[in-house]
């Protein structure tokens, strides 16, 4: 009898959650947004949400053991050894499923054409598409992934979920090319990354430094 009630319990909070959920979307959708005075208001639909992207390259085996790369904005760092992506159904998701790791790598200056170009083909229609870039790859020897070594920064990565199209992904290590370091670490002014522009559809490169992290606003303290 105690755990019918407890089910019974459980279930009423469900169809509350639901029934708060639903009710929420549907105050959501009736609010009228204000637009803010003094500024071009674009609404909530506009390309440019959040700004600037990082070109992410994600690398994996398909089930040949061919090597498959695309490219992916709509990523980031979820935890101190995590990221976190969202994908739609690519030929990467398969390969996803079928090994369980992958490794990323970030478009740079010196590699715009060969990264677009990995964004703007599907591995489905053209399978050698690393290849016909003049690309190389060497196993990874921690997950079950290649390293494009073409791309002087790498994490290896593990998949931990991929669940209604988010990726979150475990890095056991990260490598890099000794020419793209300054006393032992990792010098963005040498690795040059790009980041994509979704208002103007382009690539654009990181700039100058221009402050101090945890220094630059210590004049306010």
């Amino acid at each position: 009898m105690k755990k019918l009630l407890t089910i019974a319990l459980a279930l009423l909070a469900f169809a509350s959650c639901q029934n708060n959920s639903q009710k929420g979307e549907t105050t959501m959708k009736n609010v009228e947004i204000k637009e803010v005075a003094g500024r071009k208001n674009f609404g909530d639909k506009h390309a440019l949400m959040t700004t600037p992207q990082p070109c992410v390259m994600i690398a994996t085996w398909d089930k040949d053991h061919n090597p498959d790369v695309m490219m992916a904005a709509w990523a980031g760092q979820l935890d101190y050894n995590q990221v976190v992506i969202s994908l739609s159904k690519h030929k990467t998701t398969e390969n996803l499923e079928l090994t369980g790791a992958f490794t990323i790598s970030f478009a740079d200056e010196r590699t715009v054409a060969e990264s677009d170009y990995f964004g703007l083909v599907s591995a489905n229609q053209v399978p050698d598409k690393v290849a016909r870039t003049g690309f190389t790859v060497t196993p990874s020897p921690n997950v079950d992934a290649p390293i494009i070594n073409e791309y002087p920064l790498t994490l290896e990565c593990k998949v931990v979920s991929f669940e209604d199209g988010m990726l979150i992904g475990e890095v056991v290590n990260q490598s890099a090319d000794e020419s793209i370091l300054t006393d032992g670490k990792i010098d963005l002014a040498k690795l040059k990354p790009i980041v994509f522009d979704a208002a103007g559809m382009c690539y654009r490169a990181i700039g100058d430094v221009v402050g101090q992290a945890w220094g630059s606003g210590k004049k306010f303290q």
